[in-house]
């Protein structure tokens, strides 16, 4: 007897660790995605992509938490963003997460929201809506909601048990303390403090207006600063390690904003790989080489560089801006004018 007891107790707990693994093993599902507008089309295409979801668990007791996975496998070059979700109804949104993985044929980028339900039954969860962005093109897409199965937190017995939910009641007389003296008291605190706020505020000293100059070229800019760094004399004052910080934020910021890409966020090696996928017509690439190394042992391996090498460093940053600047065309009347830049293009790195 005692061993038909041990084999039904083995025999149940295998069966609960197989039922708990089983949420966690739930296959994606692919989606059909459906474009809602074209945005802003350029003269670049959208590359194909897909989604897939799942719901983890796929039943869930009302008011408890699950996780609506959504896998959408796309190009390096496209972007997606989740729109906060605006009717809900049955659902509330309790977390939301997003992971991007970029991989040598293509990015997957993973959005997990962790959502509770208040209705029972198969609910249908609300569609998501993304925003697209690729060199070019922005488009508006939507997701459809999958299905969810939100089960009681009672058992079905509870009823018979003397555990089920209470009938409605007639109203009763509750007795609830008055707060309108406190009220009172903080409104009138409240309106002399408003008061006083009015008074300060018309007494406040009145700002300067100030003429805001036009933004200068950026080889007249990058020119300037190269200058004041040279005036200011950081490597005759023992300030070497310095002075290549400097030096190197102003290339890097000048290489930045006349490329278009995110130079000063960026490793050395990663600076070199973005230089050369991008078009640069006259840029001394083993100059460059050269400074990025002797600046990098000098701020992070701690070198010594003498005034002369200073001075050489000082004499690249003018020859870069003398081979790489090239003016920018000034428009013409029969030529269309170009559309204006996205939100998130590189603004002016050098000031």
């Amino acid at each position: 007897m005692r061993r038909l007891l041990l084999l039904v107790l083995l025999l149940g707990l295998s069966a609960c660790g197989s039922g708990r693994g089983a949420d966690g093993d739930v296959a994606p599902q692919p989606l059909q995605a459906q474009v809602l507008d074209g945005g802003v089309a350029g003269t670049g295409e959208v590359a194909p992509w897909d989604v897939n979801g799942r719901v983890i668990p796929v039943q869930a007791h009302i008011g408890e938490p699950f996780t609506y996975e959504l896998v959408l496998t796309h190009a390096k070059d496209q972007r997606f963003e989740l729109l906060p979700p605006k009717e809900l109804e049955q659902f509330e949104v309790l977390e939301q997460t997003r992971q991007r993985q970029d991989g040598q044929e293509g990015s997957v980028t993973t959005f997990r929201l962790k959502m509770s339900a208040f209705e029972l039954g198969e609910l249908t969860l609300p569609q998501l809506v993304f925003e697209l962005t690729a060199p070019g093109v922005s488009q508006t897409v939507s997701v459809p909601g999958m299905k969810v199965e939100v089960l009681p937190t009672l058992p079905q017995n509870a009823e018979e048990e003397g555990a089920g939910l209470f009938d409605y009641r007639a109203p009763i007389e509750v007795p609830i303390r008055s707060w309108r003296l406190v009220l009172i008291l903080l409104g009138v605190l409240a309106a002399g403090l408003l008061g006083w706020a009015l008074v300060k505020w018309l007494r406040r000293p009145r700002p300067e207006v100030v003429d805001v100059k036009p933004l200068a070229p950026l080889d007249v800019r990058t020119r300037e600063a190269l200058d004041s760094l040279r005036a200011e004399g950081l490597p005759s004052k023992g300030r070497v390690k310095d002075f290549y910080f400097r030096l190197s934020e102003i290339v890097r910021g000048y290489l930045g904003e006349r490329y278009g890409f995110e130079a000063l966020e960026c490793t050395s090696s990663e600076l070199f790989a973005s230089l050369r996928k991008l078009q640069t017509p006259g840029l001394p690439e083993d100059k460059l080489m050269r400074f990025v190394s002797e600046s990098d042992m000098v701020k992070y391996a701690r070198a010594d560089a003498p005034p002369e090498s200073c001075e050489a460093s000082l004499v690249f940053g003018y020859e870069l801006v003398e081979k790489t600047y090239a003016p920018p065309l000034p428009p013409t009347p029969s030529a269309p004018t170009s559309p204006l830049p996205p939100d998130n293009a590189p603004g002016p790195r050098v000031s």
